[in-house]
């Protein structure tokens, strides 16, 4: 059997993970294999880093949350001439919150970007990021 919850909850859920992470998080892109977890440490060279808006994800709905506003991360020296993006971590403090993978626009990532190939002081803009509930609405 699969537990199943109304759209209020698992808006509610979603909307508590934002809450959790708090305002204005880091934003960071990572080369090399995404760890296996957010508390495994870090992997690969930190390309680009950028602080989200205040309020980065908009309100739930349906049982799903989209980024809110624009992202944007800029590239670090250790990016060189181009570096590919492999991955992406949500950051508060220094503290991992969030992961996953990075592609260009219809690669199937589950944040997709004008650009995975950063360079020192480039600007990468992130075009889609929607987290959703792991069951569905009843």
């Amino acid at each position: 059997m699969t537990v199943q919850y109304s759209a209020d909850v698992n808006n509610a859920a979603l909307d508590a993970k934002e809450t959790a992470i708090g305002t204005a998080p880091t934003l960071e892109f990572w080369s090399g294999s995404k760890p296996a977890n957010c508390a495994a440490a870090d992997t690969g060279t930190k390309l680009a880093t950028g602080v989200l808006p205040s309020n980065w994800m908009a309100d739930a709905a349906a049982a799903s949350k989209a980024k809110a506003g624009i992202w944007s991360v800029t590239g670090l020296a250790a990016a060189g001439t181009g570096t590919a993006v492999t991955y992406f971590r949500i950051t508060q403090s220094g503290t991992c919150h969030m992961q996953g993978s990075v592609t260009v626009t219809g690669g199937g990532g589950d944040m997709t970007v004008d650009n995975t190939s950063i360079a020192e002081n480039q600007v990468a803009v992130v075009n889609t990021f929607t987290i959703a509930t792991a069951t569905a609405n009843t």
